[in-house]
């Protein structure tokens, strides 16, 4: 006896599995991660450093250098790639796909601690990651504003919108891009430091010395105990301008007379562009298990419960969302598996004239592939791009496999030979 003589002969069991393999096809479906490719965890490490007001070429010989000849000797190192430009310093190492991901950044980041005391001073301590897979964004939301400027508006969004953002299901972290922060500029005017005999060096200093803020201890009695805080830290305009820069014979230069104060950004070099706008940039970045479209929806839907709280004048509109492209490709399967499905009843009816036969192509071939998510959420998988484009292959083959099996029947059938059911 064949296993197909059990299903032939018992048709309610033969329906009950079959609505077994529905609903778990269907769980799994539910269960599964969405992205647009495949999650891969690719054995690359990254050493990131920034060294402020340092050139490209003093970034390649200081830095880039000194790093690369550090990691050069690891093991299992397929690639070394570096970049330096003005401030910045990036050397990304990629090992071989048989080299473990966690135990490759261990050895990079043993190796660059060990050349830290040669990088210059003022350096900043550099960053070993693994790149991940899943640290891009997913969704960029695009603010814009004709009333607040861009410190105004980069404000408003870190203490609004990137906390309420972040408590969306599934989202793991919120960049802002285009960002300007708050910062206190000083343009040093040469000719008046020069004619007090002082230097940039001189300033610096003394902004160092006076804007500290120390523990102070405490004050205790018998009864009560008292937080001392000594609160020195320069917070305004006016209180950098009152910096004392020098003291030479009971005169005091203060930082007013040899600069000009004013709030600005920390970093303007860097923008966000809308529609040939500048505009403030929200980078969604979705954790790494999670449904990429359960997360667009979840963003969509508190955006719009925040349009409430905008200031006159601003805007948000989306200019990126990955959910778009993996909806056009479910899309697409569906669309395959309903013009498979239409074929193969045309087929049928043309060429056998049966509606029993159409009745159970129809029935096989969604059961087929829905029951394979069983499969792929065993091993793990996700749905993205490459595995709807491997089940709209096997669409293909369910379809042909249909109409050749119920073709044969039929023509044993007609040929005289009786089906199983009348033996």
């Amino acid at each position: 006896m064949q296993l197909s003589d059990i299903f032939i002969r018992r048709p309610v069991f033969a329906v009950v599995v079959s609505l077994l393999l529905v609903v778990g096809g269907l769980a799994a479906v539910m269960q599964m991660p969405v992205r647009e490719y495949p999650a891969v965890d690719p054995p690359v490490v990254s050493v990131n450093t920034i060294y402020r007001g340092a050139s490209n070429e003093v970034i390649e010989s200081r830095i880039t250098e000194v790093i690369e000849g550090a990691v050069a000797g690891l093991e299992g190192i397929r690639t070394i790639t570096s970049e330096s430009r003005n401030d910045r310093s990036g050397v990304t190492i990629e090992f071989n796909v048989s080299r473990n991901p966690e135990a490759a950044a261990s050895d990079v980041r043993d190796a660059v601690s060990r050349v830290i005391g040669r990088l210059p001073d003022g350096v900043d301590t550099p960053v070993v990651r693994k790149v991940d897979a899943n640290s891009g964004a997913i969704m960029w939301v695009a603010v814009t504003s004709t009333t607040l400027d861009a410190l105004e508006l980069s404000d408003f969004l870190k203490r609004v919108y990137v906390d309420r953002l972040a408590t969306v299901d599934g989202v793991a972290t919120v960049y802002i891009g285009g960002e300007r922060r708050f910062a206190m500029r000083i343009w040093i005017d040469r000719g008046a430091l020069a004619a007090r005999g002082l230097t940039v060096q001189d300033v610096e200093s003394a902004i160092r010395r006076q804007n500290v803020e120390l523990p102070g201890g405490r004050i205790e009695s018998t009864q009560r105990e008292l937080t001392v805080k000594t609160d020195s830290r320069l917070a305004t305009r006016e209180d950098f301008a009152r910096v004392i820069v020098s003291n030479k014979n009971g005169y005091l230069v203060r930082l007013g007379e040899v600069a000009r104060v004013e709030v600005g950004p920390e970093d303007a070099r860097f923008e966000f562009y809308q529609g040939g706008q500048t505009a403030i940039g929200l980078g969604i970045v979705r954790q790494s298990t999670a449904n990429t479209l359960t997360v667009a929806n979840g963003v969509r839907a508190e955006l719009e419960r925040l349009e409430s709280s905008l200031p006159p004048g601003t805007s948000t509109q989306i200019s990126y969302d990955e959910s778009q492209f993996i909806r056009a490709s479910i899309n697409g399967v569906l669309k395959v598996l309903a013009e498979g499905v239409g074929l193969v009843v045309l087929v049928i009816l043309v060429f056998l004239r049966d509606w029993r036969s159409t009745i159970v192509a129809i029935v096989a071939i969604p059961v087929s592939v829905i029951a394979s998510y069983m499969v792929a959420a065993f091993f793990g998988a996700s749905i993205n791009v490459l595995t709807l484009l491997a089940i709209v292959l096997a669409i293909g083959i369910v379809v042909d496999d249909a109409i050749v099996e119920i073709e044969n029947v039929h023509r044993r059938i007609e040929e005289g030979q009786p089906p199983l059911l009348d033996r």
